[in-house]
């Protein structure tokens, strides 16, 4: 009779001791309404947020495709009731400009450089000062740091100088070396902390294989590396392509970039829309083109760059 007792007995739970905390803890009134409205109702207060952002994109895209008399005359939310407006136009008319297009071919071929530049030796800094030893490596790095915080407006007027003295001042390559001296020190950051992250034990089966050092960054390191190279090439891409004050300083009417030659069609009394409006939106489109083609390591890149 007790054996039974005490066999029906074992199942139930031992009563709660007076110091003793049963089930679940109590959550506060604050993370209740937090959890209920986590959910949708964030990702439609989002939604909105996003379509609130949108909205000049649109606007400008639509300007672009009506006529300057439509855009002085009504606003661009007027095409839904007249869409009979639409036209190419002002699209063909700022393509046939000689001085757009050369501004437009500016801008990639100062773009471009500077942006692979920035990457290759970025990369390269960042695995040296990652994992290999030499004198003077760690008051480098803080060197590197404390460069992140010189506002680009410093270095304007004692790089022109110097730029005057070359001889190289209101040329293309000017632009770039800028870009690339003053992007170079958020990259190497970047790219050290993510290079850091990376397992010891890859490298050093790599070197008992026979690996030298180019050989381990090519094939080890670099493949790894892809997530924070691609946000650190969408960052500097992105910086150069919008940037218009270095231009202004350093670039004549002959390697002027697109930034600058939208700005100087801005009229004082006028909005000459018609050539502002196709110009900016086709200044736009290569950023989106470039961030949506490397979004998929852009969050992964960041995230791993700045907390390792």
């Amino acid at each position: 009779m007790s054996t039974g007792t005490a066999v029906a007995g074992a199942g139930r739970p031992a009563p709660a001791g007076p110091g003793t905390i049963s089930g679940a803890p109590r959550r506060s009134i604050a993370s209740r309404a937090v959890s209920r409205v986590g959910g949708g109702f964030v990702q439609m207060l989002l939604l909105v947020i996003a379509v609130v952002w949108l909205v000049p994109t649109l606007g400008l895209f639509v300007a672009s495709l009506r006529s300057q008399q439509n855009d002085n005359a009504t606003g661009w939310w007027h095409i839904f009731t007249a869409p009979s407006q639409l036209t190419f136009k002002a699209y063909s008319d700022l393509l046939a400009k000689p001085d757009f297009v050369a501004s437009f071919w500016n801008t990639v071929l100062i773009a471009v450089p500077a942006t692979l530049l920035v990457v290759a030796i970025a990369s390269l800094a960042g695995y040296a000062f990652a994992w290999l030893e030499f004198p003077g490596r760690d008051w480098l790095f803080l060197l590197v740091v404390a460069l992140l915080v010189v506002p680009v407006q410093v270095g304007l007027i004692p790089v022109s100088k110097l730029y005057g003295a070359l001889g190289i001042f209101g040329t293309i390559p000017s632009v770039v070396l800028f870009h690339v001296a003053f992007g170079l020190p958020f990259a190497i950051f970047l790219l050290r902390n993510f290079f850091a992250g990376i397992p010891r034990d890859l490298l050093e089966a790599a070197r008992m294989d026979g690996g030298k050092e180019w050989t381990i960054f090519i094939k080890v390191i670099f493949p790894l590396g892809g997530p924070a190279i691609a946000s650190l090439a969408i960052f500097q891409f992105l910086w150069v392509w919008n940037d218009m004050l270095v231009s202004l300083v350093f670039a004549n009417t002959n390697s002027q970039p697109m930034t600058k030659w939208l700005q100087s069609q801005m009229r004082q009394f006028t909005g000459n829309i018609d050539v502002l409006a196709p110009g900016a939106f086709l200044s736009l489109i290569v950023p989106l083109i470039v961030f949506f083609a490397f979004q998929r390591y852009f969050v992964q890149g960041v995230l791993a760059g700045s907390v390792k």
